[in-house]
């Protein structure tokens, strides 16, 4: 007897849990021992499986450090900072950990997330998302 197996087509899935276009970044209790992170900018949260992801929004993430991966989490803070209004979108974190709350410029940063270390940074490049989620957080008017 001849067994068939029929592979049914897979749709590939972004693992990317958060695309950003990062304005500023505050260290906190400052730069050089920082245990909480406040990322400021549009952010794009996944959604769901797949490519979809919720409409981009101006504000911030408030994170605290994962102390299971501290320089994990100090390297790619740098490079938060280094990106910072470059204009250059980045995507973090992975599309099914827990990505946090954007919080509005108004609210005062009290209770963190745990941030999530997940592929590590990756830039937003012009093939497969990227025109796509470039020209949606670009489309998030800056605040008044």
């Amino acid at each position: 007897m001849l067994l068939l197996a029929i592979a049914a087509p897979v749709q590939a899935s972004d693992p990317v849990g958060i695309y950003a276009l990062i304005d500023r970044v505050i260290l906190e209790p400052n730069g050089t021992a920082a245990d909480r992170i406040q990322v400021w900018g549009v952010f794009a949260l996944a959604e769901g499986r797949g490519d979809t992801y919720l409409p981009a929004r101006r504000g911030y993430l408030y994170y605290a450090l994962d102390p299971r991966r501290p320089e994990v989490c100090r390297k790619e803070w740098a490079d938060f900072r280094a990106m910072a209004g470059t204009g250059q979108a980045v995507g973090f974190g992975g599309r099914y950990l827990p990505k946090g709350r954007i919080r509005k410029a108004t609210e005062k940063p009290e209770v963190t997330d745990a941030y999530p270390v997940g592929w590590g940074l990756v830039r937003v490049l012009n093939r497969h998302l990227g025109p796509q989620i470039q020209r949606e957080l670009k489309s998030v008017p800056p605040e008044k």
